[in-house]
């Protein structure tokens, strides 16, 4: 089996901010934790639906291309919910940022610049970059520390250096860092196969 050596050039965690119920007749509780909830449960419908078997993820608009795949499950969640501070504001998901304006670093790890008055209710909650004025193992345990932070419904956005080239990835947290295990768990498609 040939192995993968992913470097990390980027990686941005982002949060949900409040986020309440507009619908009246919706049972009472977290607004946020509502849509995190609705998010996950159609990413493991699109999963039931495909026998857990990849899917087309060839063309641009495929909902099984990674960044696709979280923002459509976004999307088709979105409507019963809105910021508190915009209330008459549909909540909308950023595209990736040009590859020009990502400059340094690659195509893939930041999102556009979209404001919250605009409908994005997410913020950039923790970055790493890797830095290579420091070590491997320096940089290796940097990046474990940014894990570590990892909460249910975080939205993760990297880019690395994979098997086949250069490119971005897009994946969405369904639980917190578990300490007594030392992992993490998350929905995404995986365009390329296993």
């Amino acid at each position: 089996m040939k192995k993968t050596a992913v470097l990390f050039i980027a990686i941005v965690l982002l949060l949900f901010t409040a986020v309440p119920i507009t619908a009246e007749n919706m049972p009472v509780g977290s607004g946020k934790d509502m849509f995190i909830d609705r998010i996950i449960d159609e990413a493991e419908s699109l999963y039931t639906k495909a026998n857990g078997r990849r899917q087309r993820a060839q063309y641009a608009g495929d909902i099984y291309v990674c960044k696709n795949f979280t923002t459509y499950v976004f999307r088709v969640s979105r409507d019963d919910f809105r910021m508190a501070e915009f209330p008459d504001t549909q909540l909308v998901i950023p595209d990736n940022q040009t590859k020009n304006d990502c400059k340094p670093y690659a195509y893939g790890v930041e999102w556009k610049d979209i404001s919250a008055a605009d409908g994005n209710p997410f913020y950039a909650a923790a970055v790493f970059r890797y830095d290579p004025s420091l070590t491997k193992e320096e940089n290796r345990q940097k990046a474990r520390e940014f894990m570590m932070q990892v909460r249910r419904g975080d939205y993760f956005q990297m880019s690395a250096n994979y098997y086949y080239g250069v490119g971005a990835h897009s994946l969405i947290f369904i639980a917190d860092y578990d300490p007594e295990t030392d992992s993490v768990h998350w929905t995404d498609s995986n365009m390329k196969g296993d």
